[in-house]
C-alpha cells in the first residue's frame, strides 16, 4: 500500500497516450492512492474497539466487586493468576498494540501478526479458564474470558476474509488499469489548425501569364491569315 501513496504511479502515467483511459485511471487513482484502504480502516476501529469493551468490562467487574481502588490493589498490585482479571485486560492491550503496529502503521498484508496474537491469546485463556478460579466469581468469571476469546476470532475472520483479500483483488483492478494505459495506442495529436489546410491566393503574374498563355494561340491563327 506504501507503493499506492507514493508519486511513482503518477510518474507512470505521465506522458501516455488514450485519453479513453483518462478517466478510468483517474477513478481508479483516488482509493487506491488511500494510505490506508476503507476495509483496513474498519479492521483497525473494532480492534480499538476490542480494546475499550474490554477495559470497560474490567472497569464495570472491579466495580462490582467492592470499589475501584480497592479492587485493583487487589488484582494489579496483589496479582494471582488464579483470581485477577487484569491479565485479560492485558491480553488485549496486547492485541490492540500488536495489531495496530502490524496493519495500520507499518501496513503488513500477510495474515501472520493475526495469527501470532490469536495463537497466543487462545492459548492464555484456555490454560486461564482451566488453572484458575474465575468460574467461582460470578458473572463476569465467565464473560470476559469467553468475549476476549470470540473478538480475537472476530479479528481474524475480518482480516483474513475480508481485509486481504479486497485490498488484493482493488490492487490487481488497479495494476490492470495501468497496464491497459500504458499499452494503448496514441490518439490523434489534436485538431489540425487552420494554417495546414491554407492554400495562398494566386498571384497576379501567374494570371497574366495564363492569359498569355490562352492568347498565344489565337495571335498565330491571324498571322497565318494575314
Amino acid at each position: 500500500m506504501d507503493s499506492l501513496c507514493s508519486s511513482s504511479v503518477d510518474s507512470r502515467l505521465t506522458g501516455r497516450g488514450g485519453s479513453s483511459f483518462s478517466g478510468r485511471v483517474e477513478s481508479y487513482e483516488a482509493p487506491e492512492k488511500k494510505c490506508i484502504s476503507d476495509v483496513r480502516r474498519t479492521f483497525c476501529l473494532f480492534v480499538t474497539f476490542d480494546l475499550l469493551f474490554i477495559t470497560l468490562l474490567w472497569i464495570i467487574e472491579l466495580n462490582v466487586n467492592g470499589g475501584i481502588q480497592q479492587q485493583l490493589e487487589k488484582e494489579v498490585l496483589h496479582y494471582d493468576y488464579r483470581a485477577s482479571f487484569f491479565d485479560i485486560f492485558l491480553l488485549a492491550v496486547f492485541r490492540f498494540a500488536a495489531l495496530i503496529l502490524a496493519y495500520a502503521v507499518w501496513k503488513l498484508r500477510h495474515w501472520w501478526a493475526i495469527a501470532v496474537t490469536t495463537a497466543v491469546c487462545c492459548a492464555f485463556l484456555i490454560v486461564k479458564v482451566i488453572l484458575s478460579k474465575l468460574l467461582s466469581q460470578g458473572a463476569f468469571g465467565y464473560l470476559l474470558p469467553i468475549i476476549s476469546f470470540v473478538l480475537a476470532w472476530i479479528e481474524t475472520w475480518l482480516l483474513d476474509f475480508k481485509v486481504l483479500p479486497q485490498e488484493a483483488e482493488d490492487q490487481k483492478r488497479f495494476q490492470s488499469v495501468l497496464d491497459a494505459a500504458e499499452r494503448a495506442p496514441l490518439m490523434g495529436a489534436g485538431p489540425l489548425s487552420d494554417g495546414q489546410f491554407y492554400s495562398p491566393p494566386e498571384s497576379a503574374a501567374d494570371s497574366e501569364e495564363e492569359v498569355d498563355d490562352k492568347l498565344d494561340p489565337e495571335k498565330s491563327l491571324i498571322q497565318q491569315a494575314t
